[in-house]
């Protein structure tokens, strides 16, 4: 079966088998040419035809705080970049490589530009490697990998491995426009915000959680408030506390998602701007 021109017919006429089929032979044939043109359009090809690979990738980040557009060109570039990469004697199937490689780059875009509440440094220094680990393994296991398995392969303590994990998600922004009640009397975010000073982004983040922290159990706020303000470790929380520090790993998992749920809620609950 000869490969159709690049660029020729549309792309969504191809089915996920033709698309497989179709990017292992280019990418063989790519292997196997010292022709620089030939090589380039049959890349070109490969990554025309799984754009929608790209697409969905991406698509599951969307509506964190970022432009989907920008989300989307992160990921063709990530695209592009491993099908220039991708070894056929080395790798069985292109989107095993591929996937994993897409989602790092993601995920190193948000850490980059998208956090609104920071976690300790050691976590967001975690989340590069959790990242590549996560595509070493993807390859390695042909699926996603554990947060055991991935802890096993850092050899990074698991509490530390799952809370990067989970914090992965934490990036939505609030609305500046968004009323706030209580705080000093002022009515919008926005207000909030006046000359930037040492302080000014633990207040920002303070101001964007405030009103989500008023809906949680005072347990939930106190542990916290050592994790992220005091930045004690789990085990010297689950001392304070009296449980165990598997306990407070748990713990925290629920508060965060508890967090980005309430975020979310509060986000989408907002009133629109009025036009000026």
């Amino acid at each position: 079966m000869s490969l159709p021109p690049v660029g020729s017919g549309p792309r969504g006429v191809l089915s996920r088998r033709q698309t497989r089929e179709r990017t292992a032979r280019a990418l063989t044939t790519r292997a196997e040419t010292s022709c620089e043109k030939r090589r380039q359009e049959l890349l070109e090809y490969v990554v025309s035809i799984n754009m929608g690979v790209a697409r969905a990738v991406a698509s599951r980040y969307t509506n964190r705080g970022l432009e989907t557009e920008d989300l989307f060109q992160v990921a063709y570039a990530a695209l592009t970049r491993a099908a220039r990469d991708f070894d056929p004697g080395q790798h069985d199937e292109f989107l095993s490589y591929a996937v994993p490689t897409i989602r790092g780059e993601i995920k190193k875009h948000f850490r980059d530009r998208g956090w609104t509440v920071r976690p300790p440094r050691r976590i967001q220094e975690a989340q590069s490697r959790i990242a590549r680990a996560e595509s070493a393994l993807w390859q390695e296991l042909g699926r996603s990998p554990q947060p055991t398995e991935v802890a096993t392969h850092l050899a990074l303590p698991v509490d530390v491995v799952t809370e990067a994990m989970v914090a992965d998600g934490c990036f939505t922004p609030t609305s500046l426009d968004r009323p706030v009640d209580g705080l000093r009397g002022v009515s919008t975010l926005g207000d909030l915000i006046g000359d930037v000073d040492p302080h000014h982004a633990a207040a920002e983040a303070r101001a964007l959680l405030a009103p989500v922290m008023t809906q949680l159990a005072e347990r939930d706020r106190r542990i916290l408030y050592l994790r992220y303000f005091e930045e004690r470790s789990q085990e010297q929380i689950g001392q304070e506390l009296g449980v165990s520090q598997v306990q407070v790993s748990r713990l925290l998992s629920r508060i965060l998602r508890d967090l980005r749920a309430g975020l979310g809620e509060a986000r989408r609950s907002a009133p629109a701007p009025v036009p000026g």
